[in-house]
């Protein structure tokens, strides 16, 4: 198993929740997720970012799959890309 997370720095932090209603709208329509988690920030530090989402996904073959679904790519990386001012990820296999 490994997990998929990203963190988003939206450029207006009033799109967050909308932003969290679009990630987990994955879950049910991209197959590879295993669980999914989207959280918001509440504390609006100035090293703070906005929106977390954690992915728990098979294996690396499942990441790809899931980088390259079609519901991933055309609607929610579309929808993320359009309020982000910039993301941080990171991919790790679970113990």
């Amino acid at each position: 198993m490994m997990k998929h997370v990203v963190c988003f720095k939206l450029k207006d932090r009033t799109q967050a929740p909308r932003a969290r209603e679009v990630l987990l709208s994955m879950e049910g329509r991209v197959e590879q997720i295993r669980s999914i988690q989207v959280g918001l920030d509440f504390l609006g530090s100035p090293r703070s970012y906005d929106v977390i989402l954690e992915v728990v996904l098979e294996n690396r073959e499942a990441l790809e799959s899931y980088q390259n679904h079609p519901y991933h790519v055309d609607v929610v990386k579309e929808h993320m890309h359009r309020v982000a001012e910039t993301s941080v990820s990171i991919d790790y296999e679970l113990d």
